[in-house]
């Protein structure tokens, strides 16, 4: 962490930092982000990193992400993105205060925690009328959401294959630490084979226009039920993660609740998905994003092995849940020879 944003950590954890002046501020760290919450907002500034996949690192490219980021996750949470807000520096650090900008964040009205997907499931909360809202909520946003030559060309193979490649390259120095290398070669394999036997399917699917700007990071920590179904924390930071075909995006939630041990929301939601879409086309594909679903999710939770910023116990939980995504990659994998 670089000394401006040190600083900026330390400031937005007191009370003065805000116009509100919350009488409680937690910090929630992910790989890329430092999100505080107050009592009624949550302020989310952009780590200075640079993966690859994505690059914050200058302060011009942060506040050009979180402008993206307010733009994208208004076309499912209109209300809940309020605005950007500048963090300035004179004599303290303060959110749209005095003097020289020193960063950025993106505000958002706070989720009672107790109304997340992922919390309804774990208290047993989620039956199939939920899901199946949830299911018409995003075949309805998939079905307007756009499509162009330029979109529809991260739906090819070539590009399909990159995002896989570049997957196997940032986790071969995590084998034997979250993927054992058998897994690892399986997966590579399956993969591989998988898309060189179904070539011409990747091609429909573009030519059925199933290649859209889609939300890109659907699971059950950016659902939140109120009034309605909010899908949050769509992908900014890269085209090529949210340009894709729809089946990835439903993938994820599918995958998601698999791994939560629901399988059987998992199915019903595919099928509310197929049935609200009309896309029965999809299901060839699904465990094929599944496995890339899963896989992602294992390759970012080993990224928080290397993050100074990440305490010791977070990372042993890390650890765990890397294993646990890869080994749910394996299961999807071996299905691939009988689609």
């Amino acid at each position: 962490m670089g000394a401006n944003q040190k600083q900026v950590v330390e400031a937005l954890l007191k009370p003065d930092a805000y116009d509100e002046k919350p009488s409680k501020i937690e910090l929630v760290q992910t790989h890329i982000s430092f999100v505080f919450l107050t009592e009624r907002f949550a302020y989310k500034v952009k780590k200075a990193v640079n993966f690859g996949f994505l690059d914050f690192t200058t302060l011009e490219k942060r506040r050009f992400f979180c402008k993206k980021e307010l733009e994208l996750n208004r076309r499912l949470c209109r209300n809940m993105y309020l605005e950007v807000v500048p963090i300035n520096k004179s004599d303290t650090i303060k959110i749209k205060g005095e003097g020289k900008t020193i960063e950025y964040a993106v505000k958002m009205k706070r989720i009672p925690q107790e109304r997340m997907l992922s919390r309804l499931l774990e208290e047993n909360k989620v039956n199939p009328e939920l899901i199946d809202k949830i299911a018409q909520v995003i075949a309805k946003f998939h079905l307007k959401a756009d499509t162009n030559s330029t979109i529809n060309r991260f739906g090819s193979l070539p590009i399909v294959k990159m995002n896989w490649k570049e997957n196997f390259d940032q986790t071969r120095k995590f084998i034997e630490k979250t993927i054992p290398a058998k897994n690892y070669e399986l997966i590579s394999e399956q993969v591989l084979g998988f898309m060189k036997s179904n070539a011409s399917f990747f091609e429909k699917r573009i030519a059925d226009d199933r290649i859209r700007d889609c939300h890109g990071d659907i699971h059950s920590n950016n659902i939140f039920v109120a009034d309605q179904v909010y899908v949050f924390d769509a992908i900014e930071f890269n085209d090529r993660f949210r340009f894709s075909d729809v089946a990835s995006d439903v993938a994820f939630l599918a995958m998601d609740l698999d791994f939560r041990k629901r399988s059987n929301l998992s199915e019903f939601f595919v099928e509310r998905y197929v049935k609200y879409s009309g896309d029965h086309a999809m299901l060839r594909l699904l465990p094929f994003y599944k496995c890339y679903r899963a896989y992602v999710r294992g390759k970012v939770e080993s990224f928080k092995l290397e993050d100074p910023a990440i305490g010791s116990e977070e990372k042993k939980k890390a650890t765990e849940e890397a294993k646990a995504y890869f080994e749910l990659a394996v299961s999807y994998a071996t299905t691939f020879t009988s689609v």
